[in-house]
């Protein structure tokens, strides 16, 4: 596997790999890798003759700087991880490789961009929409991969790729959870024993919501899921909002959307750490 640091360096091996007719598949990452990315690694290296995986950890789409400053960097692991898994190049460039100036470009793509995380985070897509537009910029893939734990992610860019016209193809990839139903998450490594204890709560809520939605409300299953994870000490909901899968606008009846999805956010322990998720009614 070749560990690529700079953008001329990445971009003549593309067009190297395209000339020679090969397929491209880019899984774009912050670092601090698990086993739900290597899920979407895996899953490139099967479908595309070359697999790029992008380690970068964007400062734009952080409005927390304690945030920033506390995720993880895992660089050589991270690339031990990739080499297990096949791919062929790890892009870990620097900040000021990305962005020897400041990025000025404003992304808009209401309502996808600006409820749940886009409420919570003023400017984080943003930030996501130029760290992934330059991605697809350096690497022009044919296929780029996400993980649907990120589901509003995957709206967001979705609205981008059409928007800006890039020809590729995005394969959202399952949810990868732990057996106790907590999703994968490089935050979970900031989690201590106890906290990692009842982090599994929130999916169980998730869970049990279901059910419970088959002769309940939208607002009183909203309600149930928010008393049942606020009931464990430890765990705080941000929000917890339920939504149609496309749009991500707000529903207010079963009936309002062809497929409706519930998107939760919530604060686990004391530091604390800022956990999500989402379940598909």
């Amino acid at each position: 596997m070749k560990i690529i640091h700079h953008i001329q360096e990445l971009k003549a091996e593309m067009s190297a790999a395209r000339a020679a007719g090969k397929s491209i598949g880019l899984v774009p990452t912050m670092g601090a890798l698990h086993e739900g990315h290597a899920s979407l690694v895996r899953r490139s290296v099967a479908e595309n003759d070359v697999t790029v995986v992008s380690i970068f950890l964007n400062p734009t789409q952080f409005n927390d700087p304690r945030d920033l400053e506390r995720y993880p960097r895992t660089l050589d692991a991270d690339c031990a991880l990739l080499e297990a898994c096949k791919a062929q190049i790890a892009f870990a460039p620097s900040v000021a490789e990305v962005y020897p100036e400041p990025d000025t470009r404003h992304f808009s793509y209401p309502p996808t961009d600006s409820v749940m995380e886009g409420a919570m985070r003023p400017g984080h897509f943003n930030g996501v929409c130029q760290i992934v537009s330059k991605l697809f910029s350096f690497v022009e893939p044919d296929r780029a991969y996400f993980g649907e734990k990120d589901f509003q992610q995957i709206a967001v860019i979705r609205r981008m790729v059409a928007d800006l016209g890039f020809q590729l193809q995005i394969v959202p990839c399952p949810v990868v959870r732990e057996d106790s139903g907590l999703a994968l998450s490089s935050r979970n490594s900031l989690l201590s024993p106890e906290e990692r204890a009842i982090a599994p709560q929130i999916y169980a809520a998730l869970k049990a919501s279901c059910a419970f939605a088959r002769s309940h409300s939208v607002q009183l299953t909203r309600e149930y899921v928010e008393a049942r994870v606020n009931a464990v000490p430890g765990l705080r909901v941000e929000y917890y909002s339920i939504v149609d899968a496309a749009t991500l606008a707000d529903v207010n009846d079963w009936s309002d959307a062809p497929e409706v999805v519930g998107c939760i956010t919530v604060y686990c322990g004391s530091k604390p750490i800022r956990l999500i998720d989402h379940i598909h009614y």
